[in-house]
């Protein structure tokens, strides 16, 4: 089994190729933010330590985290903010290594692709066999992200400053996808490195 990581900028169509991905390819995917908020629910890994250093306050009538009362408590506090980040980034990472040497014993699927938008930042190079950068046009980006989210221009000038420049990525990176234009063609490059989909002549 090879583990891949996927990462690239905001707007820059991780979803599309993950999809792909999940439909032709003997694979599991996690997709590391959808996994942090599973692991901030009661009974899971990282509920207990949030509750401890947010206080009762933030729980909901249901006892879960309520993520926007956690998110009104970090959004002018960056000591808390790094408090609460150190808690789930770890947690994920747990996980992750945990479900990686899992699959591996099992050997029943031929690929693990992870998906986080921090995959660099948060040290993963070193847990992945192979680090894929999507990479996607800063105009194309824009529009995406005006279609589907209904961004403003600000508001994706400063997401996109404060994530990685497309030379971080480069660099960082073993495989790029070029996903600005026609998806088939972004497929095309996929199977170019996996080989044919399942099910599908060499």
């Amino acid at each position: 089994m090879k583990v891949i990581g996927v990462t690239g900028g905001v707007g820059s169509g991780k979803s599309l190729i993950l999809s792909f991905l999940k439909d032709n390819y003997n694979c599991e995917i996690i997709m590391a933010d959808d996994l942090a908020k599973d692991l901030c629910r009661k009974g899971e890994l990282c509920y207990k330590p949030l509750v401890k250093l947010l206080g009762k306050s933030a729980l909901g009538p249901d006892k879960e985290i309520d993520k926007r009362v956690m998110a009104q408590m970090i959004f002018n506090d960056d000591d808390l903010r790094v408090k609460v980040n150190g808690i789930i980034h770890p947690g994920v990472k747990k996980f992750i290594l945990e479900r990686i040497a899992y699959l591996r014993a099992k050997e029943e699927i031929d690929f693990l692709f992870i998906e986080a938008a921090l995959l660099i930042e948060d040290g993963y190079k070193d847990i992945v066999d192979e680090l894929w950068y999507i990479y996607t046009n800063k105009a194309v980006r824009r529009e995406r992200l005006k279609a589907s989210r209904g961004y403003s221009d600000e508001k994706i000038d400063d997401i996109m400053a404060s994530q990685l420049s497309e030379e971080e990525f480069r660099s960082n990176s073993d495989f790029e996808i070029d996903n600005s234009g026609d998806c088939e063609v972004s497929y095309r490059q996929i199977r170019e490195r996996l080989g044919e989909p399942y099910g599908q002549p060499e």
